[in-house]
Formats: C-alpha cells, sequence, structure tokens
C-alpha cells in the first residue's frame, strides 16, 4: 500500500475554500499540528520535547475515537452530515483521513530525524536488538521468559476459532503462520497477541556509566514470538494498533438512577468494542494480513496508516523515558506560584475573614489552587459550616478535593456533590469517585438528564455570630489540583449576597426542580447562554453604528457555534474591532473581506495548556466582563450545563481584562490563524520576546491600575 495513493478531488478543496466557516475536525488538525510545534523548540530540554510529542499521540487517539468515530456514525447508518466546509459525509471521510494520514507522517519525521539522534547525548537510547551486547540480549530474553511469555495469549483466526475482539489503544501483532500437512494443501492461518497493557512499554538496562538502553517491549515479543507458535512456519510478524469508535450516546430516557448507571456501564464497554476507524502499522505489514483486516473491518486503504520501522508507533509511550527518575533534573522545573493579586496575605490570614472583606480572583497556576482547596478543607472541619454543595466535572486521582468532601461528611454536614459521570474518559474514576462519597453520606447526583454539568461551582454555607454567611467559587477550571499546576483557569472566590443567591438558585436548578425567573450575575445553559452572548455582541455592533466607541475580545478553547459566529461576522460589518483568542477549534474565518475584515484570531500554545474562558465587551465604555466555564459551542449553549459569571468590582474587572491584554501581547507562544484557517507564527517585529507563560508569574497589583484594550 502507497502513502501517495489516497487523492482529494479538486471541487472537496475548493468547497472548503470558499465556505464561510472553517470545518471543525479539520481546525482540531490545525491546533494539534501547533501542539508539534512545541516539540520543534529547541530552547527546550529534550525530555520537555518529547512530553509535548506524546501529547500529540494521545489527542490523536481521542481525535480519532470520538471526532472520526462520530463521522462513521453517519457512514455506518447511511445518515446525511454535512461539515461545516459543506462537505458530505464521504468526501469529508476523505478529507479528514489524509490530513490525519499528513499529520501523522509529519509527527514521525520529526521524531526520527530531529529528536531521535539527540537522544545518546542525554544519556539514553531507543534500543533495537542489535544495539544489545549479548549479556544485554539475554537480559531481555530473561524478561521475557519470566514475565512477558506467560502474559501473552495467542488467538488464532480460522474456521474453528472467531476472528478475536482486539483491545482498543493497544499495541497488537498479526502473526501469518503455516503448519506441515499430511498430503493436503498447507494453509496460511492469522493468529493475533494483544500486548498486555500492565507492563512497562519499555525494558530498561542501565549500564556501569549510568547510561540507559530503554528496549520496546514490542522488539522483545517479536524476538522471541517463535516460542508461542511451536512446530509451526512463522511467515510474518505484524505490529499494529488499532482507534474504535468511542463516541457514544446514553438512553437517559430512564428515570431511575441505577438503570442510568447500568447504561453507562454499558456503553463503556461499548467502546473496547466499537467499530475499527484507524489502524497504524508498522512499515513492512504482511498484504495478505492487510487483505484480511480490510474484509474483517470494512475499510479502505484510507484508514491504514504506516509508521516506519525507525519510529514508534504511540508516542504516548515515552511518557516512561520523560518521567524516569534519572532524568527529573533535566526537566523544566514548575515555577512556584506568585501570592495572589487581590489575596496578597494568603497563609497569613483567615480566608474565611479575608472573604467578607472582599472578593478574590485567581489566575492559575499563577496563583496556586491553596485558597480554593484550604476554603474547602477548613469548612470541612469548621463547626460553623452547615452544609457544602459542589459540582465536579474531573478530578485529581487522589484528591483533596474529595478527602475534604469525605471528612465533612463524616463531620455530619450536609454535603451535595453533582458528579458528572459522563466526563469523557473519565467516566470509570468519576463513578468510583461518586461511589466513594455516596457511601460516606453525600448526596451525589450522577448528572441532569441528557446534558453534561460542565459548570464549575462550589457554595459553602456558614452560620456566624451575625448572620449566615454563603461562600462562593464559580471558576472555568476543575476542581483538579494536579492540573490547576499545568492549565491557565480563572476563579472567583466571593461572599458576594448577589452571586450567593446566584448560585444557591441554580444549585437548585440543577439538582431539584425550579425555574428562577432570572439571575443577575449569571448567565446559564442551556437555559439563555447563547441568546444573550449573542445580544451583547449586537449591542456592540449598535454602539458601532451609532459612532460610539465598541470592542470584542474574547478568550476561550474553543469557537463553533454558527448562531454566535454570525453575530460576530455582523459585528465585524458594522465596525466592531473583535479580538479572538482561541486555543483549539476555531470554525470563524477571520480576515475575509465583506465578512470579517475587522475579526483577528490568534491561539495560544505553549507551556500551560490555555483553559479560561473571558468575555468582555467595550459597551460603550463600561466593559461588562464574563468568565466562567462555557466556550462558544452547540454542545455548551445546547447540550450542558455551563455557566458564565459578570465579574463586579472594578478590581477584578481590570485583572481579568488584563489577562486579556497580556494574551494579545505575547509574541512567543502566539499563532495568528489566516482566511484560510491555516496558522502562522506571531512575528515579533523587533520588540522583546513577550511569553505570557512567564511574564504572568511576576504581574502585580500596580501592574493591573489602569488597563485599555480599545
Amino acid at each position: 500500500m502507497e502513502e501517495n495513493t489516497l487523492q482529494v478531488d479538486d471541487l472537496a478543496t475548493r468547497q472548503i475554500r470558499e465556505s464561510n466557516y472553517i470545518s471543525r475536525d479539520l481546525s482540531w488538525l490545525e491546533f494539534n499540528n501547533r501542539v508539534l510545534d512545541q516539540a520543534r523548540k529547541e530552547e527546550r530540554s529534550i525530555f520537555d520535547r518529547l512530553k509535548f510529542l506524546a501529547i500529540t499521540s494521545s489527542n490523536l487517539d481521542e481525535f480519532c475515537t470520538i471526532r472520526l468515530g462520530s463521522l462513521y456514525n453517519y457512514l455506518d447508518y447511511n445518515k446525511q452530515r454535512f461539515d461545516y466546509s459543506g462537505l458530505r459525509e464521504e468526501p469529508f471521510r476523505k478529507v479528514l483521513l489524509l490530513g490525519i494520514r499528513q499529520y501523522v507522517a509529519s509527527q514521525n519525521d520529526y521524531f526520527v530525524n530531529h529528536l531521535k539522534p539527540q537522544f545518546e547525548q542525554h544519556g539514553f537510547r531507543i534500543a533495537r536488538y542489535q544495539d544489545l551486547s549479548p549479556a544485554d540480549t539475554e537480559r531481555a530474553n530473561q524478561y521475557f521468559d519470566r514475565t512477558v511469555y506467560p502474559m501473552l495469549t495467542p488467538m488464532v483466526f480460522d474456521g474453528y476459532h472467531s476472528f478475536p475482539a482486539l483491545r482498543n489503544n493497544r499495541l497488537l501483532f498479526g502473526v501469518v503462520t503455516m503448519a506441515e500437512t499430511d498430503g493436503a494443501q498447507a494453509n496460511q492461518k492469522a493468529s493475533f497477541i494483544q500486548v498486555p497493557n500492565n507492563i512497562p512499554r519499555f525494558f530498561e538496562i542501565k549500564q556501569s556509566d549510568g547510561f540507559i538502553f530503554f528496549v520496546p517491549v514490542e522488539e522483545i515479543i517479536r524476538n522471541n514470538v517463535h516460542q508461542l507458535f511451536k512446530n509451526v512456519e512463522v511467515l510474518s510478524v505484524n505490529l499494529f494498533r488499532i482507534n474504535r469508535n468511542g463516541d457514544f450516546t446514553l438512553d437517559e430516557s430512564e428515570d431511575i438512577e441505577s438503570n442510568f448507571l447500568e447504561e453507562l456501564r454499558r456503553k463503556l464497554q461499548t467502546r473496547k468494542r466499537g467499530r475499527v476507524v484507524r489502524i497504524e502499522l508498522q512499515e513492512g505489514f504482511d498484504s495478505w494480513l492487510l487483505r484480511l483486516l480490510k474484509i474483517q473491518w470494512d475499510l479502505d486503504e484510507a484508514n491504514f496508516i504506516i509508521i516506519p520501522k525507525e519510529s514508534l508507533i504511540d508516542f504516548a509511550a515515552l511518557n516512561q523515558i520523560i518521567g524516569h527518575k534519572d532524568f527529573k533534573d533535566k526537566r523544566a522545573p514548575l515555577h512556584p506560584p506568585r501570592r495572589p493579586v487581590s489575596f496578597p496575605e494568603f497563609g497569613s490570614r483567615d480566608i474565611f475573614e479575608v472573604l467578607k472583606e472582599r472578593d478574590v480572583l485567581l489566575h492559575h497556576p499563577y496563583d496556586s489552587m491553596d485558597p480554593v482547596l484550604e476554603l474547602l478543607e477548613k469548612a470541612a472541619e469548621d463547626e460553623k459550616v452547615l452544609s457544602i454543595k459542589i459540582t465536579i466535572y474531573r478530578v485529581a486521582k487522589e484528591s483533596r478535593v474529595t478527602a475534604a468532601l469525605l471528612r465533612a461528611a463524616e463531620n455530619g454536614k450536609h454535603v451535595s456533590v453533582l458528579f458528572e459521570v459522563k466526563a469523557r474518559f473519565d467516566e470509570e474514576n468519576n463513578l468510583r469517585e461518586a461511589l466513594r462519597l455516596r457511601k460516606a453520606g453525600c448526596f451525589v447526583i450522577y448528572g441532569v438528564n441528557s446534558l453534561k454539568t460542565h459548570t464549575k461551582l462550589l457554595l459553602i454555607v456558614r452560620q456566624e455570630e451575625d448572620k449566615v454567611y454563603r461562600y462562593v467559587h464559580l471558576a472555568s477550571g476543575n476542581y483538579n489540583e494536579v492540573t490547576a499546576r499545568l492549565y491557565t483557569d480563572v476563579g472567583l472566590l466571593t461572599t458576594n449576597e448577589t452571586y450567593g443567591s446566584d448560585v444557591s438558585d441554580f444549585f437548585n436548578v440543577i439538582t431539584g426542580h425550579s425555574q428562577p425567573s432570572a439571575y443577575r450575575n449569571l448567565i446559564t445553559s442551556p437555559r439563555d447562554m447563547r441568546i444573550q452572548l449573542c445580544n451583547m455582541v449586537k449591542r456592540e455592533a449598535e454602539h458601532a453604528r451609532a459612532g460610539l466607541s465598541s470592542g470584542i475580545v474574547i478568550k476561550l478553547n474553543s469557537l463553533q457555534d454558527k448562531e454566535f459566529i454570525d453575530s460576530l461576522y455582523e459585528a465585524s460589518q458594522a465596525g466592531v474591532q473583535i479580538k479572538l483568542i482561541v486555543r483549539g477549534i476555531c470554525c470563524l474565518r477571520p480576515g475575509h473581506k465583506g465578512l470579517s475584515e475587522n475579526i483577528e484570531v490568534i491561539s495560544i500554545v505553549g507551556e500551560f495548556l490555555e483553559h479560561s474562558r473571558i468575555y468582555y465587551f467595550h459597551n460603550a465604555g463600561v466593559p461588562k466582563v464574563y468568565i466562567g466555564s462555557a466556550d462558544a459551542m452547540v454542545r455548551s449553549f445546547d447540550r450542558r450545563i455551563e455557566s458564565l459569571f459578570l465579574l463586579e468590582q472594578e478590581m477584578l474587572r481590570k485583572q481579568a481584562m488584563n489577562i486579556l491584554r497580556y494574551n494579545l501581547m505575547d509574541n512567543v507562544n502566539a499563532y495568528i490563524m489566516r482566511e484560510d484557517g491555516s496558522y502562522v507564527v506571531k512575528e515579533q517585529n523587533g520588540q522583546p520576546p513577550f511569553n505570557i507563560h512567564k511574564e504572568f508569574f511576576d504581574v502585580t497589583r500596580e501592574i493591573i491600575n489602569d488597563v485599555i484594550l480599545f
């Protein structure tokens, strides 16, 4: 199978180019190219560059499992689907798979030709058998005999054995054999071996001088596979890996909780045996076995990607090398957090008392998540605290948040937890944690009907001498202390009664049966978020037409909702200057004559994952700034419980505006989106480097006293 045989016709290319919208999936591939760019930055250590390469591999697995899987839900059941580019299912499948193939070729080329040659000077090598000394070869063979061999199970496929259920995202061997027969014609047979995922990907052999050989386990199995096929001829040994469709929809018509949980467990099992949508094959794959797989899984050559022998299948395996204890001092350390701008005395004053004085805006990871964790942990032990309510989407494996909630329940406090067990790829961990909380006496709700609860809210009710106080936390990020050191997020801590009332009402909506007439500082979905945001965009357009000052700056993860995009197009045509900071998917086409000439889009991709959502509207000189959990996506507006909250205090509003200002100033991590949907690195044009992932650690109150965006 030749790499260059997959072609996309000119009509499809023209349709993509002429559409007013950028394809969501093609935009995602552009995003992952920007992540791959981080591995190309030579100022980083080799281990940090490998970290980004590993991230691209995990990202691509998720993309194929969900987005490519979703496309096959239409193809396999003859359902109509129009991509934002205007393409139907089959033409778009070819475009998308060609894009994936080209992307993987870029990954492998950079790994083989640029990263791998540097390994030895940093004290290690990914070793093949021929690289090993006889003594080291014997060590590897003993490892196979004692550890690997007993775990392997060859599964034959023939007239007596059905095709085995091969696991998703697992290294696999297809072994073609032929046995001698008594007079009858000998037939080839295919057997399959799954490489266990509970052993390290690399067998480590440390030399006397400290140099480390990392021998891929697939190399060890390949060189010893004859032990599994005795008295038959092994014709070929072929390494491959599959992505299965993992995009499923829950049937939530039943109101009985146990049925819902059982349905979720069943669907998680289907993810393990969904239809195959992509296969990575190591170079030199047996043509007879390839034809067998095509027929078995109803695939064509578009679904197959050839991986060079000099490379690796699944760069996520590099995490074993990246995290090796011998290289700990060679990786970039995490920068210690600064003192919060609006809470400089953190650690020396009681957080309950501070929040009765003022609101606190936290910007992670530059500000630690510790104030939030301390508030929750103190609340768990404080005898004055009556109740704790929280929404959880993703938590750390050893979570301080979960531990505090368990402690609060043990201390007799009322604890309500809306634990979103449908958070993609965290379902099993969330189910486990939710059951722990429930057994401890917490009131646990497993999501709301067909909606995902993505909002991030915490409400603590405390009986004090003068009155009952509501301590509230609203945020863009998860209650996960691990990712809070790696993701940029914004959160508000407050005892403001307006926020307290809004959040109390909102909890009543999502945990009970209530429909408040209005919120004062919250915008929520699926209720009215889209229409409220579109109305604020339209107001800026009205101001521009009336000759008043106007402007919009929005920072978010993804921009995909057509109605919201159309409102931005209309505002641009009215003369509103619009600046968008979109980390990932952006379906808006910027700078298009007569459509979006006044819209600029940048993407920030660097050391930290940009996860904050901030919406700024100039509002004729009286800015409105909203922060929260919601991107401008169809799923955020229609299929999720989300919230955005208005910043009331001027100082905090300026702090959020400064975050936007710094993002627009960045010339180290910033990419400019072009009209065709491609991205180029932002030029410095003689300006000194301005890297927000460093500059934010030095932000003080003085820096944000006077912030102007327009």
